[in-house]
């Protein structure tokens, strides 16, 4: 089995194209047109699908987000370079970074942060070297 993507329902889809793309950098794969939506396939640098965004026609004022949906994560290269582009772009942080510390793992020392998308999805920034 291979996981393919999630999806999300946007309200505004400029606004969330702005946010995944010009500021996560996720890259626009494909535009599929259906009779009630348009649906936005991003993917990472490695052209791995990883959000479809789902913007419907008829749009209610706000969507509910379910108690079971927790979060994206998506893997940084430094929470520091991206605290300087939340200000370019006018974001800002649900959680500044700080460092997870493991009960089970004392010694291994991730430094992660939480940001929202336009419509209040919640993003994890997890640094790591290799992202």
């Amino acid at each position: 089995m291979k996981f393919l993507h999630g999806m999300i329902r946007v309200k505004d889809i400029e606004k969330s194209l702005r946010f995944y793309q010009d500021f996560l950098g996720l890259k626009l794969a494909k535009v599929s047109e259906l009779e009630d939506c348009k649906l936005y396939f991003l993917e990472d640098d490695f052209g791995h699908r990883a959000i479809e965004l789902t913007a419907n026609f008829e749009t209610p004022e706000k969507y509910e987000l379910g108690e079971c949906f927790g979060h994206f994560a998506f893997g940084v290269k430094s929470l520091d370079e991206i605290g300087a582009k939340l200000k370019e772009f006018g974001y800002e942080w649900l959680w500044e970074p700080f460092v997870l510390n493991r009960v089970n793992e004392p010694n291994k020392k991730t430094k992660i942060a939480f940001i929202c998308d336009p419509d209040g999805v919640e993003i994890e920034l997890i640094e790591k070297e290799n992202a």
